[in-house]
C-alpha cells in the first residue's frame, strides 16, 4: 500500500504562480510513475503532467509551457509548479503513483481567480 498526500494548493490571481507538493511512501520511490491529475467542476479528470523513474516528463497541451512537474527521489515527492495561471486550470488536483496498481492521493483544491 502506497500513501499518497497532496498540499499546496489555495487561491491565486489569473497570471499568478502556485507550487503543489506530492509526497509518496514506499522505499522504492524512484521507480514510480509519479502523475498529476486534475478535476474541474462538472468535467471528467484529466492527465496534466507526468514523470518518469527516468525523469522523462510529459504534459497535456493545455499547460505546456506554463508548468514543469519535478521529483526529489530522496525526499519521496514529486512538485508541479505551476505559472502564469488561468481561471480554466481552477480545479481539485490529484497526484497519482503507478507501482503496479495507481494510488490516488485526496486531492487539493486550485482556484485561480481575481
Amino acid at each position: 500500500q502506497v500513501q499518497v498526500v497532496e498540499s499546496g494548493g489555495g487561491l491565486v490571481q489569473p497570471g499568478g504562480s502556485l507550487r503543489l507538493s506530492c509526497a509518496a511512501s514506499g522505499s522504492s520511490f524512484s521507480l514510480y510513475v509519479m502523475g498529476w491529475y486534475r478535476q474541474a467542476p462538472g468535467k471528467q479528470r484529466e492527465l496534466v503532467a507526468r514523470i518518469f523513474s527516468a525523469g522523462t516528463t510529459l504534459y497535456t497541451d493545455s499547460v505546456k509551457g506554463r508548468f514543469t512537474i519535478s521529483r526529489d527521489n530522496a525526499k519521496n515527492t514529486v512538485y508541479l509548479q505551476m505559472n502564469s495561471l488561468k481561471s480554466e486550470d481552477t480545479a481539485v488536483y490529484y497526484c497519482n503513483a503507478h507501482v503496479g496498481m495507481d494510488y490516488w492521493g485526496k486531492g487539493t483544491l486550485v482556484t485561480v481567480s481575481s
